[in-house]
């Protein structure tokens, strides 16, 4: 079932949401070669809990092997769901950071793709290009149009630049759980899935390889890498339909600021 959103609803997941770009802001200073991403994970917990939060995907999944950390790091070719550890960050090195956070009941969950230090020329473009088919996925949440007008804008243009677009993992609607109907693909057709309505609030989040589409799961049973070996990037907003358009209650200006401040 799809559960539409009122208004105040949607204002305390604009909580969530923001205190998830905040948190985010903050690793965004402290992304640096050299740098451990499990230190990481512990500012970002302890950000979250002293602003009134819990962490969402602390604990998280299966009983007999939840999800042991605050924040998903995924570094390189890892796509999605990468356990921090104690491993430095490298130079050139790209990391995609996701964070979930439950608060007053709701729940905001987001993502950016971090460059450490000095990167390559193409690892940019990839970075810039997930970016940016997020955002032409968001121009087509209104009321009227179907999840697949989303899931299409955002294959098409990661698929002209030459990129792969993951299959098996996907958005999701978000609200009193972390995962609610409907799915969103990052591929697909116009005009296909679910119709988009007013209070709707979706977490659409492209995930592009360089490479191949294809993925595989790791032995620790939470890590997806490349099949091919090659980077992956990932973006991520908390994305509501309020009077049949699209607003984004997540900000990647919070995290941007930060950034510049330290470059």
């Amino acid at each position: 079932m799809i559960y539409l959103k009122t208004r105040e609803e949607i204002e305390l997941m604009r909580e969530s949401a923001l205190m998830v770009s905040r948190t985010l802001a903050i690793i965004a200073r402290e992304v640096k070669p050299g740098v451990e991403p499990a230190n990481l994970d512990k500012l970002a917990e302890e950000f979250i809990r002293d602003n009134g939060g819990v962490p969402a995907f602390k604990g998280y999944g299966h009983k007999s092997n939840p999800f042991p950390a605050t924040l998903c790091i995924s570094i390189n070719d890892a796509v999605v769901h990468g356990i921090p550890t104690k491993k430095p960050l490298i130079e050139g090195d790209i990391i995609s950071v996701d964070c979930g956070v439950k608060k007053n009941g709701y729940y905001g969950d987001h993502a950016y793709t971090f460059a450490v230090g000095e990167i390559k020329p193409e690892l940019q473009k990839l970075i810039d290009v997930t970016k940016e088919s997020l955002y032409l996925g968001i121009e087509q949440m209104v009321s009227g149009n179907r999840v697949g007008d989303i899931s299409f804008a955002i294959q098409q243009h990661a698929e002209k630049n030459g990129f792969g677009v993951v299959r098996e993992l996907v958005g999701h609607g978000l609200g009193k759980n972390l995962h609610e109907e409907p799915e969103v693909p990052n591929y697909g057709k116009r005009g296909d899935g679910p119709k988009l309505k007013e209070g709707m609030v979706l977490a659409i989040e492209p995930m592009i390889n360089f490479g191949t589409k294809n993925i595989k799961q790791l032995k620790d049973g939470w890590t997806i890498i490349t099949a091919d070996g090659k980077p992956s990037a990932h973006f991520e907003h908390d994305v509501a339909i309020v009077d049949g358009k699209p607003e984004i209650l997540s900000s990647y200006a919070i995290i941007e600021e930060a950034l510049a401040s330290v470059n």
